[in-house]
């Protein structure tokens, strides 16, 4: 399953690339292959890698990631408490992305879709297959706008109810109500974004087996572009002005202290010696903190908020 699982993800890091440069027009992304070092037995190369993509000051993008990674070794003692696990083995791999667009007007996007194993952490002899004592499959996607068209978020959730609804009718509104509880900074009281998908610890059940969540998970994968291309068509041609942007940046803050206070991802790869750069790419690079900065009620930032804090339903009723 991991290797079907990590050539599938560099196929769909190849085609989601190649699309935002066509719509781009001008920045190409920027390619590095690093090699992850496995420091749980001393060795300097042997725990795996990756393959980072950044796109940087572009006509459309100001900046953003597509990364996959492939990395493996002994789980960190923080890990294994926080898995409740003792001494073991792991391989993690996925795909992960964040956009951050120039326009105010065009939302940012987040995905990310990944795979993961657990083996006992003892000697095999040459040959021997590991032995897999947990495996699952995560992920999900997530639209974080700056001014709310709404229609851009009706578009964005029915894409991904459709590829929910091809496999089980249940998971799209179960996934998208985790995914309003995830992506919430509490200490703002606020949702990041207006939400998408989001799923964890997906693992063989009587009803799904370990090939059927693979299933599901590339069916969302695949429909990551159909679900946010057409938005970004739709307004990246569309004039701003400096109190808008002023207004993107003050909403990015609260996307950095999301991603650096709460984000699971992020304090994973921190805590496996993940390679820095890749880990903070999700970072913009304008961003703003005005101090106790509040938006009128009744403008549109303020309509913004008010949904940020009372999460909707998206999907109407047909």
């Amino acid at each position: 399953m991991k290797d079907k699982f990590y050539q599938y993800i560099q196929d769909l890091q190849d085609s989601i690339t190649s699309k935002l440069e066509e719509i781009d027009g001008k920045a190409k992304f920027q390619q590095d292959i690093w090699k992850r070092p496995d420091t749980s037995r001393g060795l300097s190369t042997g725990g795996g890698g990756g393959r980072t993509r950044v796109i940087q000051n572009g006509n459309v993008f100001e900046k953003g990631g597509v990364n996959i990674s492939g990395v493996h070794g002994k789980l960190p003692k923080s890990m294994q408490a926080y898995f409740k696990v003792g001494d073991v083995d792991f391989f993690a791999c996925g795909l992960s992305l964040v956009i951050h667009p120039k326009s105010p007007l065009v939302p940012t996007v987040h995905a990310n879709w990944r795979y993961f194993e657990m083996y006992p952490s003892t000697p095999l002899r040459a040959g021997e297959p590991k032995t897999i004592i947990d495996q699952w499959f995560g992920g999900g996607q997530d639209l974080t706008p700056y001014y709310l068209f709404e229609e851009d978020a009706e578009h964005f959730h029915q894409t991904c109810k459709t590829a929910c609804d091809k496999h089980n009718p249940e998971f799209y509104p179960k996934y998208k109500a985790r995914c309003d509880e995830y992506f919430y900074n509490a200490h703002r009281n606020e949702g990041r974004g207006v939400g998408g998908l989001f799923f964890d610890y997906c693992k063989a059940t009587d009803s799904m087996s370990m090939e059927n969540w693979y299933n599901f998970v590339t069916e969302v994968g695949n429909s990551f572009l159909e679900a946010y291309v057409p938005i970004v068509e739709k307004r990246k041609d569309l004039p701003y002005t400096e109190a808008q942007r002023n207004w993107q940046e003050i909403r990015r803050g609260r996307y950095v202290e999301f991603n650096l206070v709460h984000d699971k991802g992020t304090l994973f790869g921190l805590k496996t010696n993940g390679r820095i750069e890749s880990i903070l790419m999700s970072l913009p690079p304008h961003v703003q903190w005005v101090y106790d900065h509040h938006p009128e009620k009744g403008s549109e930032e303020g309509k913004l908020i008010e949904v940020l804090r009372n999460p909707k339903e998206w999907v109407k009723a047909p």
